[in-house]
């Protein structure tokens, strides 16, 4: 005998697509007495329902699933693009004045003579001064290429309001920068976020850096709230060799795993590296800690991340919108998950609020180095980066490990075979180690100026 279908199709569930038919019905019904009973009907047009249905439906998943609307999406492409039209200038918010604390070179703003420390009072004759939203005047200030924006601004040392007419140009984020040396070689970077030029950038920052000798490295990616994941791979490949996994994702099924090895070619970079974060280290900036410090290629210095492990699928709808959806977690090379647990340090350094804030304030204004001018602007004098010093200490620890088995390799070595730089290495660190006697004791190692 032979069982009916429709009579078993009635039971829900067992009939594709009959809950989601059922669900949807439920939405149109709500949407249609909605739109004709509210007593407003400005605010109940079906397109503004339909868009804060989904933006219920999706925002209450997780706090990184969400929907984009065209202008929001349009920012958001920007954002990862690394690119967009503007000025070229850094803004922030003080005493109700919005202020230009850098200028990029050979940007519009920098060919129109702004500079560091101008106040912005207005954008095509908008008011800015105590009444604009940050956000919303560096909207004001974006734009199409080859427009022009006026901008009114008051120059403090001229103690006089200029107007300006720019054209806005495409103008490149650098994510990598303060690349500077440190004591004893040790070489430092700052990555603030991961977007599409960012694994460039640091491959051409750190071989500035190598150029110039350094013994090891700082990479700082405190409040670096992540970004693309495949720029991560590639900030982290230097570091591993070829067909190393430095991650995977898993999602919903099992055969959502994906891999991501490393694909530089030639040996890896070997040399000493501390990793600085904090609890605003997140996303791709946890994929390059995680990675570093599970295959032991890093130290891990600060506080334990944000635990921001999960990744977003963008899906394109019509009109220019589009759908940021958590679709996987990631996982570090051993199989630990990121997401809600973080990246825990080698060496915990916790700043108490206060002066994580100050600390990040000086991170981000590292261009004003008078500790005068920096008390005036900010209401407080520079105080230590006990994180920084920290990671530092530890690396030059490194060296002075490293250093008595270089010892052990010369020991034996006639003097003119030993390169000058590596002497004069040896020996200012050897006065750290308190060994330069039993050093210079040896008739084959000559350690005198």
């Amino acid at each position: 005998m032979v069982l009916g279908v429709a009579p078993i199709a009635l039971l829900w569930g067992l009939f594709p697509g009959r809950e989601f038919e059922k669900a949807s019905s439920s939405v149109r019904d709500v949407l249609k007495l909605v739109n004709e009973n509210y007593v407003d009907p400005q605010k109940v047009t079906y397109e503004q329902l339909a868009h804060n249905s989904i933006h219920g439906m999706v925002e209450t998943l997780d706090p990184h699933s969400e929907f984009l609307e065209s202008k929001d999406n349009k920012a958001f492409e920007e954002d990862l693009d690394g690119q967009f039209g503007g000025v070229g200038i850094e803004v922030e918010l003080h005493a109700g004045h919005l202020i230009i604390v850098a200028v990029t070179p050979n940007a519009p703003s920098s060919k129109a003579g702004l500079q560091r420390g101008d106040y912005i009072t207005s954008i095509d004759g908008y008011t800015i001064e105590g009444s604009a939203k940050m956000q919303e005047a560096v909207g004001r200030l974006r734009g199409k290429p080859k427009t022009n924006v006026a901008v009114t601004i008051f120059r403090p040392k001229l103690n006089k309001a200029l107007s300006l007419t720019i054209t806005r140009e495409i103008i490149k984020v650098e994510s990598v920068t303060d690349a500077k040396i440190l004591d004893q070689n040790i070489g430092y970077l700052r990555v603030t976020e991961f977007s599409e030029n960012t694994g460039e950038q640091f491959w051409k920052t750190l071989n500035k850096l190598l150029e110039k000798n350094i013994e090891s490295l700082v990479i700082d990616l405190r409040d670096n709230p992540g970004g693309l994941l495949d720029s991560a791979v590639e900030v982290a490949e230097p570091f591993f060799k070829k067909g190393e996994m430095i991650l995977y994702t898993q999602g919903r099924k099992e055969s959502d795993k994906e891999q991501f090895l490393s694909e530089s070619e030639g040996e890896p970079l070997s040399l000493p590296v501390a990793i600085l974060i904090n609890e605003g280290t997140a996303s791709a900036a946890e994929i390059v800690t995680g990675a570093m410090k599970d295959t032991g290629k890093a130290v891990v210095v600060g506080e334990r991340s944000f635990g921001k492990g999960s990744v977003q699928t963008i899906i394109k709808l019509n009109r220019g919108e589009a759908l940021r959806l958590t679709t996987a977690h990631y996982y570090t090379p051993s199989g630990a998950i990121i997401h809600q647990k973080g990246i825990s340090p080698h060496v915990e350094v916790v700043l108490s609020s206060e002066d994580d804030s100050k600390v990040s304030r000086q991170i981000s204004r590292s261009d004003i180095t008078d500790p005068k001018e920096f008390k005036e602007r900010f209401g407080f004098e520079p105080i230590v980066d006990i994180q920084l010093k920290t990671a530092l200490d530890l690396l030059k620890g490194v060296q002075l490990f490293d250093l008595q088995g270089m010892i052990e390799k010369v020991k034996d070595t006639p003097t003119a075979l030993l390169p000058a730089p590596k002497l004069i290495f040896i020996k200012k660190v050897a006065e750290k180690l308190e060994i330069l006697n039993q050093i210079k004791a040896s008739n084959r190692i000559c350690l005198e100026e």
